[in-house]
């Protein structure tokens, strides 16, 4: 991996010894977008058609930079950190996945973006495919990658596979044992839903785990899944209501991971469902296998151009 100092913006809370972590390239600008209740820390670099990429929990929009030096070459790619997470203001509330699809809005309004690819992980698929249900008119293409979807498919089942405890984990307790200990926590997430929990190095976990400690960031964290409830109830409405999503929808697993699980899941909620599965890889596919992964996203997009 590339070996870089952390953004500048993240410098004044890293210890002296800085934290590494695969760049961005030099002409990506960033810029803090005003939304409903919060202010959102954006990425934008290259021209053509957009793509928005969501990151998830335990990771900031930062675990992208690979696939953005690939797409920028020919795509606009516009990287939001999610509300509540990395450079992101910390509101109280807000973080059932409708109101964060109104983030997504509210970004791609303010660049004057009208219509865009999504690329998502983990809870970034949430509140993608919250956007996508509710402006899917804004949406060419959803490529979700290797996490469920509150309310979509088997759910239920998911809900009781233990290495998804956390789900069901948070309140002011929760924040108050592991204020301090973030990187204890993180570690736990980054280690069990690894292949190879070696790939994730030391320099990112040492950069996400500062991120994860600032003020606010943490109850951010359990906020998104204490949400899960009220987005299966929003999701299964909107899909009572309008049907099944009707772009095309890339579905994406790590081979240790969700794997074709994942195209289950989405067949539940889209019409038209293309199978991925990224070898060798867990569920952190930018770390475990980055060349794989931008390459099957690269391919997708251009095939389905």
């Amino acid at each position: 991996m590339l070996r870089h100092l952390i953004a500048a913006a993240s410098i004044a809370f890293a210890s002296p010894v800085q934290a590494q972590i695969v760049p961005f390239p030099a002409s990506v600008r960033t810029q803090d977008i005003a939304t409903n209740g919060a202010t959102i820390h954006v990425r934008t670099g290259g021209s053509g058609p957009a793509v928005v990429l969501l990151h998830g929990y335990g990771e900031t929009g930062d675990m992208w930079a690979p696939m953005v030096a690939d797409l920028m070459r020919d795509h606009t790619v516009i990287v939001p950190d999610l509300r509540g997470l990395g450079l992101s203001s910390k509101p109280a509330g807000g973080y059932d996945k409708k109101t964060q699809a109104g983030d997504v809005a509210a970004v791609l309004d303010q660049l004057g973006i009208r219509q865009a690819d999504l690329v998502t992980h983990d809870i970034g698929n949430m509140v993608g495919f919250a956007f996508a249900t509710l402006h899917p008119d804004r949406v060419r293409r959803f490529v979700l990658i290797d996490a469920p979807v509150p309310g979509v498919g088997p759910w239920e089942e998911v809900l009781k596979n233990p290495l998804l405890w956390h789900f069901r984990f948070g309140g002011p307790d929760m924040e108050r044992l592991v204020a301090g200990r973030e990187r204890i926590y993180l570690d736990r997430f980054w280690n069990e839903f690894s292949a190879d929990p070696k790939k994730f190095t030391e320099g990112a976990r040492d950069h996400y785990a500062r991120l994860y400690a600032m003020p606010g960031a943490m109850h951010a964290g359990f906020a998104q899944f204490a949400s899960f409830d009220q987005d299966a109830i929003d999701n299964r409405a909107a899909l009572a209501a309008k049907g099944k999503l009707k772009m095309p929808v890339y579905a994406i697993g790590g081979e240790k991971s969700f794997g074709p699980m994942m195209a289950t899941v989405m067949r539940a909620g889209a019409d038209d469902v293309t199978e991925g599965v990224v070898p060798g890889s867990g569920h952190w596919i930018m770390e475990e296998n980055p060349a794989a992964t931008v390459a099957m996203v690269r391919a997708y997009l251009d095939k389905t151009k």
